[in-house]
């Protein structure tokens, strides 16, 4: 791979940009703490067994900061919250390369607001990557004003190095695909609420009937209610009662082993 790839996070999205790219080359990924590098090594390695792939040794995982001093384009893939992602550049300012191309995977938040917070829109870009990273095909590429040419033509590349179809969108709330998900995923919870459908009927009704890969609720689990949550809020979509019930038991979705199904 061209690009020095490195990727502050360890969550599902992190580590799976970091499997899809190690298999292309080597890849460093900085974690906060002792538990998230654990963590995130191995989350690594299990989704790249599952790809199949051999990338003994193109993994880097630290959390010393210094790791990305090397690295050419860094992605930022933490928590949903502005404060939290202005805090992470603030923090790596300093081991930034000054020509490195900076990027956020945020699914939901205004890139040209995180732009900002980095010191550096010029060569800043949103990366909205999809969970699971192996298996979706799409990256949408939301650019602030100041973004130069040249940034923009580094993120096309590395996306299509990654095995990606990167399409360009406005900096608008929930970018193209989750400004029209949302919606209809919680008009599924709602039919349930109102109707007392099972999820199951709901989830199979809409893989059969229209050809879904995967159910609204189930969708709902995989991406994990507290992110979904928190993208309906930003894009302006009513949360239903039954997801912030949920949400308040600690049934996030799959990660906690339980949503709207059992895992």
């Amino acid at each position: 791979m061209s690009e020095r790839l490195a990727i502050a996070g360890s969550g599902a999205i992190a580590c799976g940009l970091a499997a899809v790219a190690a298999t292309q080359g080597h890849v460093t990924v900085f974690a906060r703490s002792e538990g998230s590098c654990d963590k995130a090594k191995s989350k690594v390695q299990s989704i790249c067994e599952r790809l199949g792939a051999n990338v003994n040794g193109n993994v880097i995982v630290s959390r010393d900061p210094a790791v990305l001093e090397d690295a050419t384009f860094v992605v930022e893939a933490i928590v949903e919250d502005p404060d939290a992602k202005a805090e992470i550049w603030r923090a790596l300012d300093a081991h930034l390369a000054d020509d490195a191309i900076l990027a956020t995977t945020t699914s939901s938040l205004p890139v040209s607001v995180l732009a900002g917070a980095s010191g550096h829109p010029e060569r800043f870009v949103g990366l909205h990557v999809f969970n699971p990273v192996p298996k979706m095909e799409l990256i949408e590429l939301a650019f602030p004003p100041e973004a130069t040419e040249l940034t923009r033509e580094r993120a096309r590349a590395l996306c299509a190095r990654l095995g990606k179809t990167a399409v360009e969108v406005p900096d608008t709330p929930g970018f193209v695909v989750n400004r029209l998900l949302f919606p209809y995923l919680f008009d599924a919870v709602r039919l349930m609420e109102s109707t007392g459908l099972e999820a199951e009927a709901i989830d199979t009704c809409m893989q059969l009937g229209a050809g879904h890969p995967m159910g609204p609720l189930a969708l709902l689990d995989l991406v994990g209610l507290d992110v979904s949550a928190a993208i309906a809020r930003t894009i302006g979509v009513e949360v239903p009662a039954r997801v912030e019930a949920l949400i308040s038991e600690g049934a996030l979705g799959r990660k906690a082993g339980r949503g709207f199904h059992r895992y």
